[in-house]
């Protein structure tokens, strides 16, 4: 357990203390990166609380992770600074100092949304990178992340539609690699034997099934450079042995579940007070009962459950 005090969740930036599907997108991003940068000299660009900067830092040559809040950045050093080959220290990103081809990958994965200054982000990342270098980048679709769920994050800047990400991707590197992310309920078949081709499939409403994966993207990753990419893998995928979403899934059915039975049962005893309420009685007898009947009665259900 590490002692150092987790840094205070306001929105604007991920922590690892955070869980279910914010957990799952920002630390597949960076799983997916670690063995791309193995002995690499790699840039985190806006690397915020530094899980993701020591997560590469176990994989990479060494790891530099920037960050524009100094508070972030404290955090970042008091966390994870003591391994030798990482180093936090505070600039923004937007506006680069390192010498030109300094590294060799720079991660910036939920960045480019939040400053308005891209293209001064993206020439910066371009120059900081050796000729054969290559950018992972993040950022989430406008039209499924915001627009079509009527939701809009305060934190964000510039939203980029699909069309525009790659145009903007591509006037500072001519080879870029698109991939879609979101959190998907999946059921999943692997060979125990050997690996073999992957196939995905999906279903639609009228239950037919279709090869592939025909989901709208939430988030979008890209691999870039001004070289040929080297392979990269066709998809990702990331869990956790806990099962920490699916778990708390179940949680919340069983106890909807629960909910409803005491629902069931306290809606019960209403139709018997009402019953009893509407029984014909001789005159003042039971008086102070029957009164008490409507009493509890005319009670929301919720307040007779709570007592």
């Amino acid at each position: 357990m590490n002692p150092t005090p987790a840094l205070e969740f306001t929105g604007e930036r991920f922590t690892p203390e955070c869980v279910r599907e914010i957990w799952y997108e920002h630390y597949h991003r960076y799983a997916f990166a670690q063995p791309l940068v193995a002995g690499k000299r790699v840039l985190d660009a806006a690397c915020g609380e530094g899980y993701g900067s020591a997560l590469l830092a176990r994989t990479a040559a060494s790891v530099l992770g920037l960050d524009i809040a100094d508070t972030a950045v404290a955090h970042a050093q008091e966390r994870y600074g003591d391994r030798p080959n990482l180093r936090f220290a505070q600039a923004d990103v937007t506006r680069l100092a390192l010498e030109p081809g300094s590294v060799d990958v720079v991660v910036s994965f939920e960045t480019l949304e939040h400053v308005e200054a891209q293209e001064a982000l993206l020439e910066g990342f371009a120059r900081a990178l050796t000729g054969d270098g290559m950018l992972l980048i993040s950022s989430p679709d406008k039209a499924t992340y915001s627009e079509a769920a009527g939701f809009r994050n305060e934190y964000h800047v510039r939203e980029l539609y699909r069309d525009e990400l790659v145009a903007l991707l591509g006037r500072h590197f001519p080879h870029v690699r698109l991939y879609g992310q979101r959190l998907l309920f999946q059921s999943a078949l692997w060979s125990l034997d050997d690996d073999g081709p992957a196939q995905m499939l999906t279903a639609d409403a009228d239950g037919g099934v279709a090869p592939g994966l025909a989901y709208p993207p939430m988030y979008y990753v890209a691999a870039c450079s001004r070289r040929p990419l080297p392979a990269l893998p066709g998809s990702a995928w990331f869990g956790d042995r806990d099962e920490s979403v699916y778990r708390h899934y179940n949680h919340e059915i069983r106890k909807n579940m629960a909910a409803g039975g005491r629902i069931a049962e306290l809606e019960r005893e209403v139709a018997q007070l009402r019953a009893r309420l509407a029984a014909p009685v001789e005159d003042g007898a039971n008086e102070p009962t029957t009164t008490a009947l409507k009493a509890v009665a005319r009670r929301p259900w919720w307040r007779r459950w709570l007592g």
